[in-house]
């Protein structure tokens, strides 16, 4: 009796080892066997095409996301609701990159009529990859939350991200464009979050929708990324000054965006986009979900 449970927890425990290994090292493993052991590895223009499309291109990671897509020689439509930002962002690009730029003035708190207004101003952009950055967030007690500002999160959280993964989608499957469509989530989508419970549930809403679309569009040639940062410094992060100040673990805006560019080049689709948020992802979800929510709650308690 004791030898058989002895032997269904040792096989439990192989199990669970063999589970946890899986889901660390798939993305480490394709990014290896790309970078060193692939035949050719076609630059990102030669894999997906020459146009994109950023949301959240005025600051932070959406920015210098279209920046290092430009240093490939993409073409970009900035996509963002402040007009002089995104100007100064396209100066910015003209003055390294001789590549095409065009400025979409889009607020995703609106209402639909934003995305037919997105859809009617790239009509005839062979737009190949789209990346969906923009997001806002907050950690505070959901009881600080106007109704108006929870309705603007949801909007842009969320609203967003489902209606320009679907149009652009059905853009590319009907144009044949075998393209991309990338989707950023954060670190926080991998468990609940006290004082940080909106944007982390929005954030797991973007993880599930892209995982699946990731099935879905992938018999038509297009492939969906979810790419999950942990803190990076921008704007999103100020009301942290000790994340403002940066380190190992929390990259400048611009050298995350880099790392991730390349992993798009990779052809991943789930990662943290940037090397040692993969080590501390790792770490992290050795523990319980549970365990990283009461860790979560203090850390964002002492915030508030």
């Amino acid at each position: 009796m004791f030898c058989a449970l002895s032997t269904f927890l040792t096989f439990i425990g192989i199990y669970a080892l063999a589970s946890y290994l899986y889901e660390q090292l798939r993305t480490p493993y394709k990014l290896v066997k790309s970078r060193y052991f692939s035949d050719s590895r076609p630059t990102l223009k030669e894999r997906y095409g020459d146009w994109a499309a950023v949301t959240g291109a005025s600051d932070g990671i959406g920015k210098e996301y279209a920046k290092a897509l430009a240093r490939q020689n993409i073409n970009v439509v900035l996509i963002a609701r402040n007009e002089e930002k995104l100007q100064a962002v396209a100066k910015e690009i003209e003055s390294f990159s001789g590549v095409q730029i065009k400025i979409v003035i889009a607020d995703f708190t609106k209402g639909s009529q934003v995305y037919e207004h997105i859809d009617k101003e790239t009509a005839n952009i062979p737009i190949s990859i789209l990346v969906n950055n923009a997001g806002i967030g907050t950690p505070m007690s959901l009881l600080e939350w106007s109704q108006e500002a929870t309705q603007k999160l949801i909007d842009t959280n969320v609203v967003a991200v489902s209606q320009l993964s679907r149009l652009f989608f059905q853009r590319m499957k009907a144009a044949k464009i075998k393209g991309a469509i990338v989707n950023v989530g954060s670190g926080s989508e991998l468990q609940p979050m006290p004082f940080d419970a909106l944007y982390a549930a929005s954030k797991a809403y973007t993880r599930s929708l892209t995982l699946a679309l990731y099935h879905e569009a992938k018999p038509f040639g297009i492939h969906v990324q979810l790419i999950s940062p942990s803190f990076v410094v921008t704007k999103i992060n100020s009301y942290s000054e000790e994340i403002m100040k940066g380190g190992l673990f929390i990259p400048s805006a611009a050298a995350y965006a880099q790392s991730a560019v390349d992993q798009l080049r990779d052809e991943v689709d789930e990662t943290t986009g940037y090397l040692w948020h993969q080590i501390q992802n790792a770490v992290g979800t050795a523990l319980t979900w549970r365990v990283r929510t009461y860790v979560g709650f203090k850390l964002f308690y002492k915030e508030n």
